[in-house]
This record gives structure tokens, sequence and C-alpha cells, in this order.
């Protein structure tokens, strides 16, 4: 059984940082990615970041500059490192794992139950 569980959210001022940890088990990393995507109030569920197994990245535009993604592989652990952060970034924050989330897609994922991540100007 696949479990994604995120911690590490909360509410900072606008240009501050918040990191969010996700710490995965039952997933076996092969050619899948690992990635953050956000769902603000009245808004679709989007992506955010991804990273493969090579370490390789990607990003939105949005975030491109100020998000930094990275993964433990010793602890399971999937990191989204946030700085310059703006109440734009204001999200409910979900984990997710899966062939897809190379792409930032939908398909067949594995999700967590999500962190709230508040940003005030």
């Amino acid at each position: 059984q696949v479990n994604l569980k995120e911690s590490g959210g909360g509410s900072v001022p606008a240009g501050g940082s918040l990191t969010l940890s996700c710490v995965v088990s039952g997933y076996t990393y092969k050619t899948g990615c690992m990635g953050w995507f956000r769902q603000a109030p009245g808004q679709e569920r989007g992506g955010v970041a991804a990273i493969d197994k090579q370490n390789r990245t990607t990003y939105i535009d949005s975030v491109r500059g100020r998000f930094t993604i990275s993964q433990d592989k010793l602890r399971n652990t999937l990191i989204l490192q946030m700085d310059s952060l703006k109440p734009e970034d204001t999200a409910m924050y979900y984990c997710a794992a899966g062939w897809s989330v190379c792409s930032l897609g939908f398909t067949e994922n594995y999700w967590g139950l999500g962190t709230q991540v508040t940003v005030s100007s």
C-alpha cells in the first residue's frame, strides 16, 4: 500500500519561507516521479514541481527560482523549499507520486492528504 504524508505547512508573511516534507512508503520508484501540487480555494488543483529518480526537476514558471524540490532517498522523503513566498502561493499543497507526475499530470497518481500554506500580504 502506498502512503504519502505531508508536513511543514503554516502561515507566513509575504517574503517568508517554508519547507514542506512528504514521507513516502510503499512506492516503488521505477519510471515515475515525485512531485508537489497545490489547490487554492475555488481553483483547480495544479502542478508545482516534480523530480525524477535521476534528480531531474520540473517547475511551473510562477515558482521557478523561488521553490526548490529535492528528495532524500535514504529517508524516503520529498522536500519542497519555498522562498520569497507570495500571497498567491496560498493553497493546500499535496504530495504526489506516479508516472504522470513527471509532466505534472494527474493520471493514476498516488496522493497525500495535503498541508495548508497561507501567505499574508
